[in-house]
């Protein structure tokens, strides 16, 4: 059975994004030895797991970034959870090798829980989850993932998205790994 890891950049407040979805404040506190760190924990995934409003922002862009998220993330194969409906990308219209493997990301439409534990027990490396605050606090709530990636900003933002707001019961981790980068990010992997 392979692990489900989350990987999100969060403000010291506990906020992964302003009222509004601003998220500028990671690249303005960020430095590259962060981004390095979160870029290795996107490369040992073997299934890239979001949402479907996180997948229809990514899809576009990732195949086409020079950035050094974008081996991993369009590489990496990749699953869409949706409650509203997905049809998914044009297969057809897949220009390059980056934009199919969006195009074939598998789509599943049912109970998280469910398309998680299945996924869970496919064989291969762990399964990273993006996306946003409704899908993160969705997955935290299943109780089904693992490890804990935060990227901790030096930065308060006084009010905006949680991630841990929808708990029925107090989440107890288990810090196993603490870096900390120039720019002041702090790494903090966590295990359940």
């Amino acid at each position: 059975m392979r692990k489900l890891m989350m990987k999100m950049s969060i403000t010291v407040d506990g906020f992964i994004a302003g009222v509004n979805g601003e998220m500028d404040w990671v690249f303005k506190t960020g430095d590259e030895a962060s981004k390095t760190w979160a870029v290795e924990i996107c490369r040992t995934a073997g299934l890239h797991i979001m949402g479907r409003k996180s997948f229809q922002t990514m899809a576009p862009y990732w195949p086409t970034s020079t950035d050094v998220f974008a081996t991993p993330m369009n590489e990496v194969p990749k699953a869409v959870f949706t409650q509203k409906g997905f049809e998914g990308l044009d297969r057809g219209a897949a220009q390059s090798p980056a934009a199919a493997s969006w195009a074939e990301a598998r789509i599943f439409d049912g109970d998280l829980a469910e398309g998680i534990r299945k996924l869970k027990a496919e064989p291969g490396n762990p399964i990273l989850a993006h996306g946003g605050a409704e899908f993160m606090r969705s997955l935290i709530v299943t109780g089904l993932i693992d490890e804990y990636h935060l990227a901790i900003h030096p930065i308060a933002l006084g009010s905006g998205l949680p991630i841990f707001t929808d708990l029925v019961k107090p989440l107890n981790l288990k810090l196993v790994d603490v870096k900390a980068f120039p720019g002041g990010v702090i790494g903090h992997t966590y295990q359940v």
